[in-house]
Parts: C-alpha cells; sequence; structure tokens
C-alpha cells in the first residue's frame, strides 16, 4: 500500500536528496547513499523517486512498483524513500527544490547525484537555480569522475567547488557549493539490469 505522507524534518537538520526514477533501484543507490552520509557527516537521506525522468524518451515502470522496490532495498532508519515529487506534482529537480525550501524552512537540504549526472547537468532545466539553491554534493561513479570534473557546470561553478577534504561542512555551506567526493565504486546501473532482463517493465 501507498504511504502518502511527506517525511518530518526539523530545522538545523542535515538532508541529502538523492532523485531519480529508481528503475529499477539497485546496490549502487545504497552505496552512495551510505557514503553520503559518511562523507557529507548528514543526519537524513531522502531518496525521491521522480514519477517520470523528462530526459528520457520512456516512460519507468509503474510508480508504485518502484516505490515499492526502493524501501525493501534497504534497511536504515536514516534512510527515506519518498513520494513527495508525486504529492508536488513537480517534474523538475529545481521544482521539487523550491517546494522544498518553502515547506522545510531552516533545514539544510544537499542535492546528491553521481558524477555521471554532473557531467551532463547542463542539460537539465534551470539546473543553475539548482546551483543557486542548495549546496550538492557529487558521488564517484565508475568512470565518470573525470569527466564530471571536466563538465559545463563544474567549469560554470569551479569557484564554488569544495575540497572532499572539507566534505563534512557542505551542508552547512551557502549555495552555490559543491564537492566531488571520491572512493569506492559500485559498477551497476539500472540501465544495464534492464537491459539483462533483471527488471522487465
Amino acid at each position: 500500500m501507498m504511504r502518502h505522507t511527506l517525511p518530518h524534518a526539523e530545522p538545523g537538520q542535515r538532508i541529502g536528496l538523492l532523485g531519480g526514477s529508481f528503475d529499477p533501484p539497485h546496490a549502487g543507490h545504497v552505496h552512495i547513499t551510505r557514503l553520503a552520509l559518511q562523507r557529507f557527516h548528514l543526519d537524513r537521506v531522502w531518496w525521491l523517486v521522480s514519477p517520470g525522468n523528462p530526459l528520457k524518451p520512456d516512460g519507468p515502470a509503474a510508480f508504485g512498483r518502484r516505490m515499492e522496490a526502493s524501501r525493501a532495498m534497504l534497511a536504515d532508519p536514516r534512510v527515506e524513500v519518498s513520494d513527495l515529487e508525486m504529492q508536488f506534482g513537480t517534474r523538475y529537480t529545481a521544482e521539487t527544490l523550491a517546494h522544498l525550501r518553502q515547506r522545510y524552512r531552516g533545514v539544510r537540504f544537499v542535492w546528491l547525484m553521481g558524477a555521471d549526472n554532473l557531467a551532463g547537468f547542463h542539460r537539465w532545466q534551470d539546473w543553475r537555480s539548482i546551483f543557486q539553491a542548495v549546496p550538492i554534493g557529487v558521488l564517484a561513479r565508475p568512470g565518470n569522475v573525470i569527466a564530471a570534473g571536466l563538465s559545463p557546470a563544474a567549469r560554470v561553478y569551479a569557484d564554488a567547488r569544495l575540497s572532499p577534504a572539507r566534505a563534512r561542512i557542505l551542508p552547512l555551506c551557502p549555495a552555490p557549493r559543491w564537492c566531488l567526493v571520491a572512493g569506492p565504486t559500485v559498477k551497476l546501473s539500472s540501465t544495464a539490469i534492464r537491459n539483462r532482463g533483471e527488471w522487465n517493465q
């Protein structure tokens, strides 16, 4: 059964936001979530399961199925799987962040993404406003660290880059501020899982 309640957060809490289709969720999502909790000194991470990805031509699997699979993927009291984008009726990350900042005043949000997303971040709707809204934590993904560091978004906001040695203060920094952290990676992707026929839509 779908649970339609917004996550609870107190002012001052440091909360990472990991958005995506989660089509399907996999161990790579779990890995970067735990890495983000540790490296960025977060109190919580919310998985924001998107109703759909505007950059992908084909629709994902049924929303309820992706929510259920995500909730079954990890049992960690610091991580909450949320359908808040469905509740807000937002399609783009910039819109979602605007709603969150309005509703959760005083919460220190950090947008989380894999390095592969930073490489193409300049194609996101209103991507500059995302940089201006909240700090961004970028986590290494197999083979994407160099491309991410040389991406158009990274070049535009080069002066806002935070050293990995100072990653734990990222949630306390005013935007724009971003940090790319490396570490062990898990070579998994939702696309590869679908292509192997292990997740049928």
